[in-house]
């Protein structure tokens, strides 16, 4: 998608080695959600996904790898009942993003104050569908869209 009225952005589903999936809560919010950020200009989509991936739980690159990128640009708008939105998003009516999964090859310590402002207080593991129903309702399509597109390279997961 190149809409310019979208902020560019990286989904992260990290699966630990039982392939639990890491789900965080933000400040003062009840909702859970997967980590996320913007992607900087110039920067490849990647590139971002590890640099947000270390910023908001503190996980390094060497402590994962990429199962699955997404085929799409996944989209969804900010509702007007969420304002005020955050600086990065004041110019924009929602964010479109590329999808990563990822599984660590080791055992993940998650930090959630590598970042200043922090963004979550809270983190869990959470069985595949789990996050769908703790989301945010106006992620909650683009959290579907994902989950279905990534079900193949999980269940080879266990399979393997």
């Amino acid at each position: 998608m190149n809409d310019k009225s979208y902020r560019k952005n990286v989904g992260l589903i990290v699966l630990d080695k039982k392939n639990q999936l890491l789900i965080c809560r933000r400040k003062s919010k009840k909702t859970w959600q997967f980590p996320q950020g913007g992607i900087d200009a110039g920067e490849s989509n990647i590139k971002a996904a590890y640099r947000e991936l270390y910023e908001e739980v503190g996980i390094k690159k060497n402590q994962v790898k990429v199962i699955k990128e997404s085929k799409y640009w996944y989209h969804y708008d900010l509702p007007v009942k969420y304002q005020p939105w955050p600086k990065s998003l004041k110019n924009f009516k929602g964010q479109t993003q590329k999808w990563y999964m990822l599984k660590a090859n080791t055992e993940l310590k998650i930090n959630l104050l590598n970042e200043v402002p922090q963004e979550f207080v809270e983190y869990k593991w959470s069985t595949y569908w789990h996050a769908l129903a703790s989301v945010v309702p106006f992620k909650q399509n683009v959290y579907r869209s994902v989950l279905n597109e990534f079900l193949p390279a999980y269940i080879q997961l266990h399979n393997d």
